[in-house]
């Protein structure tokens, strides 16, 4: 978590808490390895906001990673 805060410009606080709602949303899951967390995204999550719901996490996480693969091949 401190790699992300420091990525991101938040404090570690900050990303605990973004992380531990989004477990309690159901986008994240969580695995415990020794004394360590490993988290993985939910693909099979849905957006709540009823014009989003019938989309998956996995579907629009697809759909970024697509359009950032396009955006590099340009550069």
């Amino acid at each position: 978590m401190r790699d992300v805060a420091d990525a991101v410009g938040i404090t570690e606080r900050a990303v605990q808490h973004i992380v531990r709602e989004l477990l309690d949303q159901g986008y994240l899951r969580k695995e415990k390895v020794g004394r360590r967390n490993r988290y993985f995204v939910a693909q099979d999550a849905h957006f709540r906001h009823d014009l989003e719901s019938a989309v998956t996490l996995g579907a629009f996480l697809e759909l970024v990673a697509q359009g950032a693969d396009r955006q590099n091949s340009r550069a």
